[in-house]
């Protein structure tokens, strides 16, 4: 069950660019209900 170095980075670099769609979409929403604050702190999962 040991994965590969190539694995784990192809599923960190996914996890990333979800991260990044998420964030944009929560600005775009924020921006669109004319928020004054900023999005919420992005959650860790270590």
């Amino acid at each position: 069950m040991a994965e590969t170095q190539d694995e784990k980075k192809t599923r960190l670099a996914q996890a990333l660019r979800d991260n990044l769609r998420r964030r944009k979409a929560q600005t775009r929403e924020a921006s669109r209900e004319g928020a004054t604050s900023p999005p919420p702190a992005a959650e860790t999962k270590d």
